[in-house]
């Protein structure tokens, strides 16, 4: 995008004129600086005021004014993924995303100083973290556990970051679409039908209570969206099938 194209669209967010954000503006983004592997080229990403740009009308948006439940769903999610890459893209080069925390990984969860915890987020006029707009408003407020295969924690573990802002009119099927994405890879899930044995993201362990509460209904909603063999050996349910989780590697989702 020209210098100049990038300054009109901040003058106009300055002023009001921009009243939701520009999701093509985040897609062509998306397109340029990640890979089909849903890796980031964050180098390149550290000086493209696109990003800059496409924050500032999402720091002009009041989310309670978007007409539905789906936009203002889109617009957080968005929201959430566009300034996880502004945090690390403003510290680049860094290994993994919790060399943000305070006094390091460890520490920084001890005293509630993560990068999730950093008030940096602006929305609407004021001043948000990572953790508000993932628990007290996405989980909260849309009760829609497919979330959580669309929100990307900056981690090679995490789900991969999709090439397109989220929408919509197409966000039922982009939900979808991001849930057999990261089931199907088996470096994050796998299931083993002779054993009755599923090996699932820890994704699945933090978030359990958005799957269900034991782990028979955990398996089984992971299973909805896995593999044809597997799925059809967990239709009937996933009685006395064991549950494990595989190790979640923090290193950073960067191109390499």
């Amino acid at each position: 995008m020209k210098p100049l194209l990038v300054s009109l669209l901040l003058i106009g967010t300055a002023i009001g004129a921009i009243a939701a954000p520009d999701d093509a503006l985040f897609t062509e983004l998306l397109k340029d600086r990640v890979d089909d592997r849903g890796l980031v080229d964050y180098a390149a990403l550290k000086g493209d005021e696109r990003l800059s740009c496409y924050l500032a009308t999402v720091a002009a948006t009041d989310p309670a004014k978007l007409p539905n439940a789906d936009v203002q769903l889109a617009f957080w999610i968005n929201a959430y993924n566009a300034y996880t890459l502004k945090l690390i893209a403003d510290k680049y080069p860094v290994k993994s995303i919790n060399d943000l925390a305070t006094g390091g990984k460890y520490i920084g969860y001890l005293i509630g100083k993560t990068p999730w915890d950093i008030k940096f987020a602006e929305i609407g006029g004021g001043r948000v973290t990572l953790n508000y707009i993932e628990h007290e408003v996405i989980r909260k407020q849309f009760k829609e556990p497919r979330i959580h295969f669309a929100l990307v924690c900056a981690a090679m573990s995490c789900p991969p970051l999709r090439r397109e802002a989220y929408v919509a009119d197409r966000l039922d099927a982009q939900l979808t679409d991001q849930a057999v994405i990261f089931i199907q890879d088996k470096t994050h899930n796998r299931f083993d039908v002779g054993a009755r044995r599923a090996e699932l993201s820890k994704v699945f362990d933090w978030f359990k209570e958005d799957f269900g509460t034991k782990d028979e209904a955990v398996i089984a909603y992971a299973g909805r969206f896995a593999l044809p063999a597997d799925r059809e050996a967990l239709s009937g349910g996933a009685s006395n099938w064991k549950l494990d989780y595989t190790h979640y590697d923090w290193a950073l989702n960067a191109q390499r």
